[in-house]
């Protein structure tokens, strides 16, 4: 028999000598000190202000007391004339007689703007742009005043608001330039204008012939007018204001964070214990892109814009389209609307690690394995006893030994893998007796997620070493999920959309929710006309009814392949490649190009979606799994029950990417992950997440309902979108619509038009409307809902054009004057 042969290490001497005393700075993160350092800068700012105007009307007669030495505090105090009494004096003797003057004024705004932003963290001017205002302001108005007051030969008796310091910044100036000095004031002001409100031309200037000689050339055909380049330099300085003020409402940022991790220990028998790590604190995160400085952004500007340079030149004046600036105040969802748990300091004791390890060990030995060595690494939720075993010992032998090792720890859920992917150990999985709760606050407020660079990043929860777990659902792309009743999975979906919000614009992302139960999803409705997609007319953003799940699916398919027909037209062979050059404008709108959000399908009950469809709902969504892909469509599908029936081959086989909590069988458990385990979880968030050939352990973070309310009434709060994204009809077999029944006493405007259009092409086309009438997607598929229920076109027909029933213009005449 082989001889158990694990040791333990020596300790290492502590090594004598010098140590510099570290130093604790946790207290400037606290919330407590800022609040009161806050309401400290807004009492400061009422007192100085009283105490300035107060100094209007009692300066004269206080000066004379100011530095009066022998005189007690409370003698002065009572013959001080100031409203706030001697420290009043005081205050506006230095700040308006001995330094700025009036314009002293300025600094009790300043601190109010700091003091309202550190107390209600909310920005009422840009406090990096009213700081330069106010130390520019008070150096340019004490040094003007300063110098009409020494260049005055008659003694004004308002002359001890000047400032001392900016009447000897007069004089200084003036012993080197003399009158010049005046021109130096109007110089400075005048820089200053230009740079504070960045003025790049002067109205009116640029249509003098002299001064720009390329405007008094005759206008060519093609070529701007001068009033469209005036209009096209108003617009940029409007897109320049607008993305100045947009930086500075995102500044807010996510603050109060701690910035602290632990090095993991290791026991004396090779045990390694990982603690927790704390939630690092993330810089401000814009989720925009982020452009060099010649690819600033700009608010909509057409796409061609006509000008006197050559066509390689044009690209030059065009700047990168943002579609961000369609909601250009939208803010991202805060820190504070996360719940702030207590830290509990949940950690596996040292006499429970030793315990589970010597019955490991023993349980090993009295079936004649052995061990070379055996660490732990401590998770959330279990604890990962690696161990080497013995040259020689089947590694089958020791998988077989999974019952025996649960019952002498008398442990729910002993999980063994063997071995361990990429090492050359054997894990056995040990639930911890006291288990620690991963707040949604702890994984999603990280570096590691905030900082990420992924297309849909979403953050799942900790693995076994208590690392925050970040991946990206555009490279799963699909994601399946499976797990028993009361096991987890519906904060697992609220957890991935609330990672998605946290992270998206509105612009850059689409949900479709799917819920047949019609109660675990409807906390989403507030964001509608933010990320919400949905049907034409429909009512409800939140899919609850069978039928309408089907023509959703089927409108997904219709907007898949209207997105590759984009694609194939552009040359690009997936979604960022295309959004890429639509954003540099290298694709026409007028040609139907757009840019294209991300949409993801969310079902959160699949099998009964099954029992009542089958084949209707199994369709398209294997249609979509094989397909959507390249151009953004990714889906999340969730199931209570992964059978075979539920889970069919065609759905399974373009899922790559499968989570399970845990189930209730090891068949269910082959089924979701093609391998057992899922069985074997402890429930409550633990679940695996298997990615190819490698199967992860992960403990779920947890959401909770309020937090979810919290964060979707902040995004449904603010201004959004006029309607939900809107997905493409479609029209069933039985020729029944997607859409309600269309309504001809309230036509478009343009219906006229557009039938006049239709009749004249002979081609019943959305985008030939769209095209022609320069209109957006939607607008043109109500036109031809309205087209079709007057009868001048026929009925859908999937990728085919509709059949134009009006065959000439004096037709048409005679049926538009008859609605």
């Amino acid at each position: 028999m082989s001889k158990n042969t694990y040791k333990s290490k020596p300790k290492e001497k502590e090594k004598s000598g010098f140590k510099l005393p570290s130093v604790n700075v946790s207290f400037l993160h606290d919330r407590r000190l800022h609040l009161s350092l806050g309401f400290l800068l807004l009492v400061s700012s009422l007192f100085l202000l009283t105490a300035f105007i107060s100094y209007l009307f009692t300066g004269q007669s206080d000066q004379s007391l100011i530095g009066v030495a022998d005189e007690g505090v409370v003698t002065i105090g009572q013959e001080t004339d100031n409203w706030l009494g001697s420290m009043g004096a005081i205050a506006s003797h230095y700040f308006m007689f001995k330094y700025f003057g009036i314009a002293s004024y300025l600094i009790p705004p300043l601190l109010f703007l700091v003091g309202f932003k550190i107390v209600f963290q909310k920005e009422i001017l840009s406090i990096q742009r009213s700081f330069v205002f106010v130390a520019f302001f008070l150096v340019w108005i004490s040094m003007f005043l300063g110098y009409i007051m020494f260049s005055s030969d008659q003694v004004n008796s308002w002359g001890f608001l000047v400032g001392g310091a900016g009447y000897e910044l007069a004089l200084f100036f003036d012993s080197l330039f003399g009158w010049g000095t005046v021109m130096v004031l109007i110089l400075s002001l005048l820089v200053f204008i230009i740079y504070f409100f960045n003025v790049t031309s002067l109205m009116g200037l640029e249509n003098i012939s002299f001064l720009n000689p390329e405007k008094s050339k005759p206008a060519e055909e093609g070529n701007q007018s001068e009033e469209e380049l005036s209009e096209s330099a108003k617009l940029a300085a409007v897109v320049e204001a607008i993305k100045e003020e947009v930086e500075q409402e995102e500044q807010g940022g996510f603050e109060g964070l701690e910035d602290e991790d632990e090095e993991p220990s290791v026991e004396e028998w090779e045990v390694k214990e990982v603690k927790p790590k704390k939630v690092e604190k993330p810089e401000l995160v814009l989720d925009v892109e982020i452009k060099d400085s010649e690819e600033e952004e700009e608010d909509e500007l057409p796409f061609e814009v006509a000008d006197t340079s050559s066509k390689e030149e044009r690209t030059d004046v065009l700047e990168n389209y943002d579609p961000t600036l369609d909601l250009a105040s939208y803010k991202y969802p805060t820190v504070d609307l996360l719940t702030d748990y207590p830290e509990k300091n949940v950690q596996v004791s040292k006499e429970e690690l030793e315990q589970n390890k010597d019955k490991i060990v023993e349980t090993l030995i009295n079936f004649k394995i052995g061990i070379s060595s055996i660490k732990a690494t401590i998770g959330p939720t279990v604890t990962l006893y690696e161990i080497v075993p013995d040259a020689g010992v089947k590694i089958s032998k020791i998988k077989n030994l999974e019952d025996d090792i649960a019952l002498s720890l008398a442990a729910l859920g002993i999980r063994i893998i063997a071995p361990i992917p990429g090492k050359g150990t054997i894990g056995i999985e040990v639930p911890n007796k006291n288990r620690e709760m991963v707040d949604v606050k702890s994984v999603l407020m990280t570096d590691k997620f905030m900082k990420s660079n992924m297309e849909l990043p979403i953050v799942l929860g900790k693995t076994i070493s208590n690392e925050v777990f970040v991946t990206d659902l555009a490279k799963m792309p699909h994601l399946l999920m499976a797990g028993a009743t009361g096991q987890g999975k519906s904060v697992g979906l609220n957890i991935l959309l609330t990672s998605l919000i946290y992270k998206k614009h509105p612009s850059q992302l689409k949900l479709v929710l799917v819920d047949p139960k019609k109660v675990e999803l409807t906390l989403f409705n507030k964001i509608e006309r933010h990320f919400l997609a949905k049907l034409p007319d429909s009512e409800e953003a939140i899919i609850t009814d069978t039928k309408k799940v089907i023509y959703t699916l089927n409108s997904l398919c219709i907007e898949m392949d209207n997105r590759y027909d984009l694609l194939k037209d552009a040359g690009c062979r997936n979604l960022k490649e295309y959004n890429k050059k639509f954003v540099q404008r290298k694709l026409n709108p007028n040609s139907g190009h757009k840019f294209l959000p991300y949409i993801v399908l969310v079902i959160d009950e699949l099998a009964d979606l099954m029992m009542t469809a089958g084949k209707e709902i199994e369709t398209p969504i294997a249609r979509l799994a094989q397909l959507a892909r390249a151009i953004g469509i990714h889906l999340v599908v969730a199931t209570q029950r992964p059978s075979v029936n539920v889970i069919t081959g065609i759905i399974k086989a373009n899922f790559p990417a499968r989570l399970s909590f845990r189930v209730t069988s090891k068949i269910d458990s082959r089924t979701i992950l093609d391998a057992g385990g899922a069985d074997q979880l402890v429930g409550m968030g633990d679940m695996l997440l298997s990615m190819g050939s490698e199967i992860i352990r992960l403990q779920c973070g947890f959401v909770d309902t309020p937090e979810v309310e919290r964060i979707c009434e902040f995004v449904g709060s603010q201004r959004g979108y006029e309607t939900a994204y809107m997905l493409p009809e479609f029209v069933g077999e039985d020729g029944e619509s997607s859409v309600g029944d269309i309504d001809l006493a309230d036509r478009d405007v343009l219906f006229d038009d557009a039938a006049r259009l239709i009749v004249l092409h002979q081609q019943g086309s959305t985008s030939l409307i769209q095209r022609k009438l320069k209109l957006g997607y939607n607008r043109a598929g109500r036109l031809i809902d309205q087209l079709e229920a007057a009868g001048i076109v026929g009925a859908f027909e999937g990728s085919k054009a509709r059949e134009v029933l009006v065959k000439d213009e004096y037709s048409l005449e005679q049926l538009l004057n008859s609605l």
